[in-house]
């Protein structure tokens, strides 16, 4: 038996200073009610950086524009297997409210949100980074 190839998931980290653009994950969606950074799946033929700023765009209204990846790390949960692309993104132009449920919320209030667990590597990542504490 093989074993089912991950979903690709890119997710854009949109920071802007000392803000980062954050959501809930709706109800009647897996891991409804975490707290989540806008993203989705990768398309046939795009890139994690193509799809952090398509999905980003969709769901939040922003145009962003990507800066680096930070990390790939993959997670198997009850719904399915994924591979995770952190994209760190910016905001071209002004920062402006983006759309519900997203909000601009302070990169140090990121330690007190639930994310799900497939994140756990990027909080680690902003901790090192100075972003977050503990």
């Amino acid at each position: 038996m093989t074993r089912a190839e991950p979903q690709q998931i890119a997710v854009a980290l949109v920071l802007d200073g000392d803000w980062a653009l954050v959501g809930v994950r709706p109800e009647g969606k897996p891991l409804a009610g975490y707290y989540e950074f806008p993203g989705g799946k990768i398309e046939t033929g795009e890139t994690p950086d193509a799809a952090a700023v398509r999905e980003t765009r969709e769901e939040t209204g922003l145009d962003v524009e990507p800066v680096r990846e930070l990390l790939t790390t993959q997670h198997v949960y009850p719904h399915g297997h994924v591979e995770l692309h952190f994209i760190l993104a910016r905001v071209r132009g002004d920062m402006r409210p983006p759309r519900f449920p997203f909000a601009w919320l302070r990169a140090a209030r990121l330690e007190r949100l639930c994310f799900p667990p497939a994140n756990a590597p990027l909080l680690d990542e902003l901790r090192r980074a100075g972003l977050i504490s503990r």
